[in-house]
C-alpha cells in the first residue's frame, strides 16, 4: 500500500509517499518555512508523486501530523490530508508530530524531543525510545522543564533555542517533522495492529487571534430606528 504522508505543524512543509510493501520512503519533499504552508504543500505532492513515478488515485491512505503546533500552520495539513482523504475515499491516520521526530531520531534509551512554540514556550514529550511516548505531549516554558529533563538528551528545535533548558540538545538529530518518518511510523503501527490517532489537531492552547472586542457597530439604522429620532 502506498502512503501519502505530510506534516505542517513545524516550521517544515514535509510531504512523503511511502510503499508499505517495499518499506521505503518512494519520494519526499521538504522545505523549512513557516509562512509558506499553504504555498507549498499541494505543490509538494504533485512534485513527490511525480518523482515516484505513481498516480494520486494510487495512494490507499493518508498519515498526517496531528501537532502540537501553531494553529495556523498546523490547520493546513491537517485540513488538506482530510480533503484529499475524501476525494480519494481512503482511510486518514493522524500521528503526533513530535512522535515522528522522536521516529527519526531513532534514540534507544530515554530522551526528550521539544519543538517551537512560540511565546518563549516549547511543545515537548517524553520518549522511552524513538517507538515509545511516555509522556506528553504539553507545552510549558523551558525553565520548567529543566530539572525534568536534565541528562537526557534532548531532540527537536526548541531545544536549539532554550540550550540553557536543554543542555543535552543534539544538533546532529533532526529538528523539525519529517513526513518519511511519521509514515515509516505509521506502517509499523499499522503491521502491528495498533491504532492510530484520528486525524483531529492537538492545539494545547487556543489560537493567538481573538475576537475584537468594544468596536463600534457600522450597520445603519432601521428606517423604525431613523424614525425615532
Amino acid at each position: 500500500m502506498l502512503l501519502l504522508a505530510l506534516d505542517t505543524a513545524t516550521p517544515a512543509v514535509t510531504v512523503a509517499l511511502f510503499d508499505t510493501e517495499e518499506g521505503r520512503v518512494l519520494a519526499a519533499r521538504e522545505r523549512v518555512d513557516a509562512r509558506r504552508h499553504g504555498e507549498l504543500l499541494m505543490p509538494f505532492v504533485d512534485e513527490v508523486l511525480t518523482a515516484a513515478g505513481r498516480r494520486l488515485a494510487e495512494v490507499g491512505a493518508l498519515v498526517v501530523g496531528t501537532g502540537p503546533g501553531p494553529y495556523t500552520g498546523l490547520r493546513v495539513g491537517l485540513v488538506t490530508g482530510a480533503a484529499l482523504g475524501a476525494a480519494l475515499d481512503v482511510p486518514v491516520y493522524g500521528v503526533c508530530t513530535l512522535d515522528g521526530i522522536a521516529h527519526a531520531a531513532g534514540l534507544a534509551g530515554p530522551f526528550v524531543v521539544a519543538t517551537d512554540a512560540r511565546r518563549k514556550e516549547v511543545y515537548w514529550a517524553e520518549y522511552a525510545d524513538a517507538d515509545t511516548r511516555v509522556g506528553g505531549p504539553a507545552v510549558d516554558r523551558p525553565a520548567e522543564l529543566a530539572e525534568r529533563v536534565a541528562g537526557r538528551p534532548a531532540v527537536g528545535a526548541g531545544t536549539a533555542l532554550y540550550p540553557d533548558a536543554f543542555p543535552g540538545a543534539r544538533a546532529d538529530l533532526p529538528a523539525h517533522a519529517s513526513a518519511g518518518a511519521l509514515a515509516a511510523l505509521a506502517a509499523r503501527r499499522l503491521a502491528a495492529g495498533e491504532p492510530l490517532d484520528p486525524p483531529l489537531p492537538r492545539y494545547l492552547r487556543r489560537p493567538d487571534a481573538r475576537e475584537p472586542a468594544g468596536y463600534k457597530a457600522v450597520t445603519p439604522p432601521s428606517p423604525e430606528a431613523e424614525a425615532r429620532r
